[in-house]
């Protein structure tokens, strides 16, 4: 049906077909007068016809317009969506706005199978769709967050004609190393929770069963047939058994991992410094990984929705697709092609935006190792590594050991990723090795940040599973370790293994008198005395049953000094201004 809305032309449930048949289901906004116009598109499983205030995260919306009434600036927010962007914003700025729900979601019929070769090509053909229409001026975007942005990578490189510019905000690139298998080990935590309550919950086909949508017809956002619970399962890949049951990066994982150099449309990759354990890194390894001549990193912080809907936010996504939708000489080009929030230590509230340079990691970057002690301690990299061999056991279920630095003489920067040279032995036939990177003021409180989804995330963590220590020598750079994640070695009881973590980019101003610190231990990090998701794990646990089973009661020793040093290199940096 067709009606006007808060001066938009909406149109719901619009078929879009596919080339076997099935039959999508998309919400297109639209100018009432002029055009053609440039197309904003996003494509997923989540429901379109569920609005952000009254769906599963009208908590969140509240929390959002009451902290950020600003967000609702020349808005209603009557056609928000989670995730997506709001048509009120756009479409008076000359955008048509489409949103379609994915195959077997929401309105649009098919089997579900979550970021399968299918879903990306019906996306591609979504894209072509749009740019024939009248309405459209040939030329699409995309734009949205997470699922929404993981998407973008993937249909990218399919490179459909009409597809002009995306911009990835807060998503991951490789389904395996940033979402699924954090080196190798399996982060269930995120998915056992996400994928019933945000999935399963609007598939197509639960009819009657599942929630309600104001904007249809029938009022329901699932699709007008109720199915049974068998029929809806023959309807579905089991997405999260496929997940668990897929150790190592097979096919499977790497058909979900986009092929980055093959995207050659204009990218705005925009990263959230606190996403660790799902996005961050696969936006920092999408701005470098495209083959664009036309790509930009943005990195801001806080919550992992608040930034895409605020003021600054739309912006920034606005500047960018004028330029590359609208075809507006804005000055975009002029801008550096890296920038990022400083976020301070003590006072997180003086985040500080800063020009960038011209690539990453940020060039004049000083790589600097910082020694582990056998006592405990974190030698910086003018005391080289203790010439005496020491080494720190503990159980792997534990806190695992904590190194600490001297308080620093003068204030540093960190801006980039890092790595952990550990070397570890096992009194078992593998283990897990997790490192995390944090800092403590002078008074000895902890360094942290609202992370996307944590409110106490520490600086960086980073993972891996000794058994899957084969580097590709010929994708490994000295500041991120590639491992192959292809097969699995040996692993010998009271053997040594000099491994290196990848730890995920991070940036943090740290004033004099403060200390670094690196936890080295073989399961989920958590703080002494803290309990609950959010202990310093997030709500990305490693602690499947199945995954973990033979690694429960082991010991682990980290080894020091002498011919096995254990280090951890930083990227420290001289920014001006920042003091």
């Amino acid at each position: 049906m067709t009606q006007g809305e808060h001066g938009l032309v909406v149109d719901r449930d619009v078929p879009v077909p596919m080339d076997d048949g099935v039959v999508l289901r998309a919400d297109v906004f639209r100018p009432a007068t002029g055009g053609p116009w440039p197309v904003v598109m996003t494509a997923g499983p989540y429901g379109k016809g569920i609005p952000f205030r009254e769906g599963v995260f009208s908590e969140r919306y509240q929390r959002l317009v009451s902290e950020h009434p600003e967000v609702l600036e020349g808005s209603s927010g009557a056609h928000l969506c989670w995730e997506t962007l709001d048509p009120e914003h756009w479409v008076p700025a000359g955008y048509a706005v489409v949103r379609v729900d994915s195959r077997g979601a929401g309105r649009s019929s098919g089997t579900m199978d979550l970021l399968s070769p299918r879903e990306m090509r019906d996306f591609a053909l979504a894209i072509e769709w749009a740019a024939s229409q009248a309405w459209c001026s040939g030329k699409v975007g995309l734009l949205g967050v997470s699922y929404y942005a993981i998407t973008q990578w993937l249909v990218a490189a399919l490179r459909p004609p009409h597809l002009a510019a995306i911009i990835p905000w807060e998503g991951a690139s490789d389904h395996y190393r940033d979402m699924s298998h954090h080196g190798g080990v399996l982060s269930n935590g995120f998915f056992d929770g996400w994928y019933p309550r945000q999935v399963l919950s609007i598939q197509h086909g639960l009819g009657a069963a599942g929630p309600a949508s104001p904007w249809v017809d029938d009022g329901m956002a699932a699709g007008p047939e109720t199915l049974s619970v068998d029929e809806l399962a023959s309807r579905r890949a089991d997405y999260l058994g496929e997940l668990k049951a897929r150790a190592l990066d097979d096919r499977w994982h790497q058909d979900r991992s986009a092929a980055l150099d093959r995207i050659e449309v204009p990218v705005l990759s925009s990263a959230n410094w606190g996403g660790l354990g799902l996005h961050s890194r696969g936006n920092f390894e999408g701005f470098c990984g495209v083959s664009s001549e036309h790509r930009w990193l943005d990195v801001h912080t806080g919550r992992h929705e608040e930034e895409f809907y605020l003021p600054g936010g739309r912006a920034l996504q606005r500047a960018f697709f004028d330029r590359f939708l609208l075809g507006r000489e804005n000055g975009w080009e002029a801008r550096d092609r890296v920038s990022f929030v400083v976020r301070r230590a003590g006072d997180p509230g003086a985040a500080e935006r800063r020009a960038g340079a011209a690539d990453w990691p940020l060039p004049g970057t000083r790589w600097e190792r910082w020694f582990l002690g056998g006592a405990d301690r974190l030698c910086g990299p003018a005391a080289g590594p203790p010439e005496e061999a020491g080494d720190v056991g503990f159980p792997a279920g534990g806190s695992g050991a904590t190194f600490v630095s001297a308080p620093l003489e003068r204030p540093c920067t960190l801006v980039g990723p890092a790595v952990a040279r550990i070397a570890v032995a096992t009194s078992g036939q593998d283990a897990d090795v997790f490192c995390t990177l944090r800092a403590f003021l002078a008074d000895g409180e902890e360094v942290t940040f609202r992370g996307a989804n944590d409110p106490r995330a520490p600086l960086s963590q980073g993972w891996l599973r000794l058994s899957q220590r084969e580097l590709d020598l010929a994708r490994s750079l000295p500041h991120r370790p590639w491992y192959t994640h292809q097969r699995v070695s040996d692993v010998r009881p009271g053997t040594v293994y000099e491994v290196d973590v990848e730890l995920w980019p991070t940036c943090v101003h740290l004033p004099a008198r403060a200390r670094l610190a690196l936890t080295v231990g073989g399961s989920d990090f958590s703080r002494p005395g803290s309990t609950g998701p959010f202990s310093g794990s997030g709500p990305f646990r490693h602690d499947d049953e199945a995954d973990r089973r033979s690694l429960r009661g082991i010991g682990m020793t980290v080894h020091t000094g002498g011919r096995a040093p254990s280090w951890v290199m930083l990227p420290v940096v001289d920014l001006p201004g920042v003091a």
